[in-house]
């Protein structure tokens, strides 16, 4: 059984089966997380055939996970739900704005984790996928995905295959600020980032992209700004077709 300090991302999955009990008792129990209002404003959209998992899987990158694990996840910050609430019963909604977005995103991210928590100790292995919100207008098309819902996170999940060594992870002092904000010295960058600069995998990392520092990999090559402006644009655009922007 995995715990929160032997945790790892799973990407190869057994062909044993995730049964429909188990996967409803744990999205049933991660509903027990914190919501804002206790309105749970996020939907799961559970992907387990073939033909799906590959139409999703352009919208992730074709990373052989998504099309390869049993199941895929798809969560989302869902006002529609509500929304259509509000209208049954003679209220008229106001949650067609960026902060609803926000508070709803909030509450799909904190379901997320809790469903990983869940299953994680159930044995599963799962991958999060950032890859959501790059190109989430892939995502909303693939799935039908209604005005007001929004994807924000993608879980493979599967029964481990695989035992990948344990991420690096920065120390405590780090990014623990007592009372207020301490930026960070040129020093306290040195301290913090020496060790992860050091591992041998982070070595060889920076040697076969051809550059002189791991951080210049993270930003020329894996989160280049022009990536991340373009991506930012179809996030706004897919924020505006869904409603949560005007």
């Amino acid at each position: 059984m995995m715990t929160i300090n032997t945790r790892r991302s799973i990407r190869k999955y057994s062909g044993k089966e995730v049964g429909d009990e188990l996967l409803n008792r744990l999205l049933t129990e991660a509903a027990r997380t914190q919501t804002m209002g206790n309105m749970q404003l996020y939907s799961v959209v559970v992907t387990r055939s073939e033909e799906m998992k590959a139409k999703l899987a352009p919208a992730h990158f074709n990373q052989p996970m998504v099309t390869e694990a049993p199941v895929v996840l798809t969560v989302c910050a869902d006002f529609n739900r509500a929304s259509s609430w509000c209208r049954c019963r003679k209220a008229e909604p106001g949650y067609d704005n960026f902060l609803s977005f926000m508070n709803a995103a909030t509450d799909a991210l904190l379901y997320t984790q809790t469903f990983c928590n869940l299953a994680e100790e159930e044995g599963l292995g799962l991958c999060f996928l950032g890859t959501t919100v790059y190109m989430p207008q892939m995502i909303i098309d693939t799935l039908k995905l209604p005005q007001l819902v929004m994807p924000v996170a993608t879980i493979t999940l599967g029964w481990p295959a695989e035992e990948p060594p344990m991420s690096d992870r920065l120390p405590l002092e780090s990014f623990v600020h007592d009372e207020t904000y301490h930026d960070y010295s040129p020093a306290d960058i040195d301290r913090y980032y020496g060790p992860k600069e050091a591992l041998e995998e982070n070595k060889e990392f920076v040697r076969i992209n051809n550059k002189e520092t791991l951080a210049q990999v993270y930003a020329d090559i894996r989160y280049t700004k022009k990536d991340n402006e373009a991506m930012s644009a179809g996030m706004m655009e897919a924020l505006k077709k869904q409603g949560f922007i005007q």
